[in-house]
């Protein structure tokens, strides 16, 4: 008797919670389309770095992942010694803006310079070298889950004459998104550094993309917000809503009407690893 009551309790409550199931659309005030601007300068080493990408769009509405092309805009960047380096929309409506024959120097300032819609956005950088990737180490240790886990570990040597801030970045062909993570040197000065990876969806015979980089205090602080909203919410109808992070590009017509983005240069180092 007290199993039939159960059972008779459970299918009360899952009709009730069926039965209550309602889509609500939520009338939600769409501002006026913000400048997205991707200005992140990445030299290869190994290359000239000359070919190099600005990517520009516009913010949408929330219930939307099209991404709006920001065209018609003119692009440039200078170095400290006013050399000219333009960055042209060469396929129509694309929103990437490409220079094939910017010049990478190491510790150089550049000034970024954008007008669009009869605005002027303005940024300046430092380009930041980054160390090589010295070696790949692979581990496998059992999991939570019971399940063995393999641990990926790549080593780069920390500059001990400076502070140092780096982007670590890994792609994996089983996901979608690469991950990526914001490092200092704040405990490890002068030492050997490593970025940690796992994943559940690291298996035998794949190619992980692994790449560090060096950056900017700003861009460190900058990445460190993004990465944290990212992963607060966690799925959860709850969480708190997440902010606006502001990037370091300025609108000199009208500061209200900001930017969202960063600009930044730096050497990046990269190594193809096959998974044991």
């Amino acid at each position: 008797m007290k199993k039939i009551i159960f059972y008779i309790t459970l299918f009360f409550s899952a009709t009730l919670f069926t039965n209550c199931e309602k889509v609500v659309d939520i009338d939600l005030n769409n501002d006026s389309p913000k400048l997205v601007i991707d200005a992140i300068i990445k030299w290869e080493k190994g290359t000239t770095g000359e070919n190099q990408t600005i990517k520009l769009s516009l913010t949408n509405d929330f219930y939307t992942n099209t991404i709006l092309p920001a065209s018609g805009a003119v692009v440039k960047v200078f170095n400290s010694t006013g050399t000219e380096f333009d960055f042209t929309e060469v396929v129509p409506n694309s929103g990437d803006y490409v220079c094939s024959n910017f010049l990478p120097v190491i510790n150089e300032t550049y000034d970024l310079t954008i007008q669009y819609s009869g605005e002027i956005y303005t940024s300046s950088s430092k380009l930041f070298a980054t160390p090589e990737i010295a070696n790949v180490t692979q581990e496998t240790v059992p999991g939570f889950s019971g399940e063995d886990q393999i641990q990926i570990k790549y080593f780069f040597q920390d500059n001990g004459a400076e502070d140092n801030y780096y982007l670590l970045r890994i792609k994996n062909p089983n996901k979608a998104i690469p991950e990526f993570g914001a490092v200092s040197d704040e405990f490890f000065q002068g030492n050997l550094m490593f970025g940690f990876y796992a994943s559940s969806k690291t298996e035998p015979g794949i190619t992980l993309n692994l790449s560090v980089q060096g950056i900017s205090v700003g861009y460190y602080n900058y990445m460190s917000k993004i990465l944290s909203i990212a992963g607060s919410g966690g799925g959860n109808p709850f969480a708190t809503t997440p902010a606006t992070v502001r990037g370091n590009i300025v609108n000199e017509s009208n500061i209200a009407n900001y930017a969202l983005g960063y600009f930044s240069l730096s050497e990046i180092d990269t190594v193809d690893y096959l998974v044991q």
